[in-house]
């Protein structure tokens, strides 16, 4: 079963309008909510990081999340589900990272679990919305620029070397220890006052394209040579390798000239084609060389 037919369902039982964004908007209570998932052997191999490392994205991945809807992160709870060979050590230093990760939100609780030999981690973000312009992925209009900021495909590079025992540590550590976009996310949504879209690019960077895209109806165009990268890095990973948590977002065009971030396309009429980036064109999420967790 597809993710796309399992969320189906969910939306067809809860009936709730507020599923669609990687964050719920809850306006009564002005926060952002948002919940991530990681899994030894899916998501991480403890013979890879370190358990301050793992306490360190299990956050930021989260946090990104906020960042991604324009909302300031406030807090985080933390679920561990640990098998009986985690001992004092591995708890003292994942919650080290985990604080580091903080950038001034607060962990606010959580539970702890056994499990029969994998550890499984369940975060959930809270962020707070007051001055903020908060960002939805169907917000993006025909006429809009694209921008992003930072290098993209560089985690998906860094997963590659530890695969392959490398040993570049520039890459492995953007795969293992990667920064957010909070100055991105603060100006979006502070000084862009029309409707906007934004996402983070943790399932990739045509991934979240394309995902605006479809959901604002409309055709996303991009110029792969404005797109930063290393150069040890390949289009493939640029665009579909993940895990960088880099922002994107479709913007009105007259803030062009107020930027200091990449503008690499623009938004147009939908003309049969989600997503085209230089000569490749996307009609249907299904051709995406993305992640799937589920075929």
């Amino acid at each position: 079963m597809k993710e796309a037919d399992i969320l189906k369902i969910i939306k067809s039982k809860i009936g709730c309008e507020l599923i669609g964004d990687d964050c719920a908007f809850l306006k009564d209570l002005d926060i952002v909510v948002s919940q991530d998932s990681l899994i030894e052997d899916v998501h991480f191999k403890r013979s890879w990081c370190s358990p301050y490392q793992l306490g360190y994205k299990s956050v930021i991945v989260n946090i990104s999340d906020i960042l991604a809807s324009g909302a300031s992160p406030a807090y985080v709870t933390i679920a561990l589900s640990l098998p009986q060979n985690i001992d004092e050590n591995f708890i003292s230093d994942f919650y080290n990272g985990a604080c580091y990760a903080l950038n001034g939100a607060k962990i606010a609780g959580g539970d702890i679990t056994g499990s029969v030999d994998k550890i499984a981690i369940s975060v959930t973000a809270i962020g707070t919305v007051a001055g903020r312009n908060i960002s939805s992925r169907k917000n993006a209009k025909e006429g809009y620029i694209i921008i992003t900021n930072g290098l993209h495909g560089t985690s998906s590079a860094g997963l590659n070397e530890l695969i392959n025992n490398g040993m570049n540590n520039e890459l492995i550590s953007a795969h293992l220890e990667p920064k957010l976009e909070y100055d991105f996310s603060v100006f979006m949504s502070q000084n862009v006052i029309e409707p906007y879209a934004m996402m983070d690019t943790s399932d990739g960077l045509a991934d979240a394209l394309f995902q605006i895209a479809e959901s604002s109806n409309v055709t996303i165009q991009v110029d792969y040579q404005k797109i930063k990268h290393l150069n040890n890095v390949s289009m493939e990973q640029v665009l579909f390798g993940g895990e960088d948590y880099k922002l994107v977002a479709a913007i009105p065009e007259h803030y062009k000239n107020i930027i200091n971030f990449d503008i690499i396309g623009e938004v147009t009429k939908y003309d049969g084609t989600r997503l085209k980036i230089s000569d490749l064109c996307y009609k249907s999420y299904d051709e995406l060389n993305t992640f799937k967790h589920f075929n």
